[in-house]
């Protein structure tokens, strides 16, 4: 027992220690800039909380002096002539108040859209509005598309990790979303945090849907209080409630185009989970299944491991053949197979931020890096997954295919670039060598 115990305290020294050495090396200085809302609306992002092909959720912020607020929608035409067939709706106006910070969060869905169809819209009261962004609605019928896969943000957001996310719209800008797989910011509880998120992604968020994942640092840390997900999660975010009734908008899923898009919440009620995976799981018709949580079922960083989660979860993604699993928390980059079986999964455990960790000594990956912000972009065509892993400054560092086998489980086509050597603190620049 009393080993086990200095063996955690070691562990903690020691990220303690790598991070201090890592924040002295780089600039974590984010830029100024205004976190406080105006009547102007901004945050602006779009979400899913019902069929992607027939709906478009739509959140954003304004100060409190704003009661009520509209959404416009029309379909996109290269004419300006097209604000005047506009329709609106009335979005639904909640008021925040915590400490020092006060908003008014208001949430429009579009409904009854056609399907694959370019819409523009645009949020706002009287006379303050925002301007008109466009988003396309899904297929009714499995089509080729591209999303994007973001590991943790968490910390310089404004200054280093907008770095990941505007490349990788770069790279991308057709992407039909962003998956975002937890610790999206350092502390949850820190309006001044999510206002240099919102600000790092820009009018990104409000082109690109994003499906957000909750980490443990989307988690309230005040001590004296029961430890919940933040508050700043639900205003913010509108989602779907097709999951677990106490992990509402934590836990859902989403069928995009043959590709069904599972997201756990990774920090709590993990058997309840396995349950409702099985249900929504025995009837699941998509061609694809991708499931997001920030937990890894296989750790990446040195002295983690999350024995609960890969007990309870693992065994039904091979049952319900999972195709793909996107984790983050360990702040390295590690792509592999399972370590006892060929059953077809592939895990990926990611990072997108400045914040990073050793990777572990337990070589079960067969791609990997540290010191190194990353961002993916997954493209799917029928019965082929493609997915390219790039840094943030647009080098493709590995990449690989999913085949669907008809006689068996998927085929792994590994198209790493063997010259390219693996990125470690040892070959790049931030942290002595030891």
């Amino acid at each position: 027992m009393r080993k086990s115990f200095r063996n955690i305290i070691g562990f903690a020294v020691l990220l303690l220690v790598q991070n201090l050495m890592i924040i002295n090396a780089a600039d974590w200085t984010d830029a100024a800039h205004n976190p406080f809302p105006t009547k102007i609306p901004d945050h602006v992002i779009l979400t899913w909380s019902d069929n992607p092909v027939n709906t478009q959720s739509v959140t954003w912020r304004t100060d409190t002096s704003i009661k009520q607020s509209w959404a416009e929608i029309a379909e996109a035409e290269a004419s300006p002539n097209f604000t005047y067939y506009s329709k609106g709706i009335n979005a639904v106006t909640e008021s925040f108040v915590v400490e020092n910070y006060s908003a008014n969060y208001h949430s429009a869905t579009f409904d009854g859209l056609k399907a694959n169809t370019l819409y523009a819209y645009r949020v706002g009261s009287e006379e303050n509005w925002s301007e008109w962004f466009q988003f396309r609605t899904a297929s009714e019928k499995p089509q080729p598309f591209t999303f994007i896969y973001l590991g943790d943000g968490q910390n310089a957001l404004l200054s280093l990790w907008s770095r990941a996310i505007r490349a990788a719209y770069g790279t991308a800008p057709d992407s039909r979303f962003i998956i975002h797989g937890g610790d999206l910011v350092s502390n949850a509880d820190s309006y001044t945090q999510w206002s240099k998120w919102f600000k790092a992604a820009g009018w990104i968020n409000a082109m690109v849907p994003s499906i957000p994942v909750v980490g443990n640092h989307e988690y309230y840390h005040k001590l004296s209080e029961k430890r919940q997900i933040t508050p700043y999660w639900f205003p913010q975010f509108t989602l779907p409630e097709n999951g677990i009734i106490k992990l509402t908008e934590s836990n859902y899923f989403i069928d995009f185009q043959g590709v069904r898009v599972i997201v756990l919440n990774s920090n709590e009620l993990i058997g309840d989970q396995a349950k409702w995976i099985e249900k929504i799981s025995e009837n699941n018709s998509n061609r694809w299944t991708v499931v997001s949580f920030h937990h890894p079922i296989y750790s990446g960083a040195r002295g983690r491991d999350q024995e609960e989660i890969r007990r309870s979860w693992q065994p039904l993604f091979r049952k319900y053949a999972v195709d793909l699993v996107l984790n983050g928390h360990d702040h390295t980059y590690a792509r592999g197979g399972n370590i006892d079986a060929e059953d077809g999964i592939v895990y990926v455990v990611s990072v997108s931020g400045p914040k990073q960790y050793d990777l572990t000594d337990d070589r079960w990956m067969t791609r990997s890096a540290e010191n190194t912000q990353l961002y993916h972009v997954i493209r799917v065509e029928e019965d082929v997954l493609n997915f390219k892993s790039y840094t943030v400054t647009g080098e493709l560092y590995d990449e690989f295919d999913i085949q669907k086998n008809p006689s068996g489980p998927n085929i792994i086509i590994d198209k790493q670039n063997e010259d390219l050597p693996e990125r470690t603190f040892k070959n790049t620049p931030g942290k002595p060598q030891k």
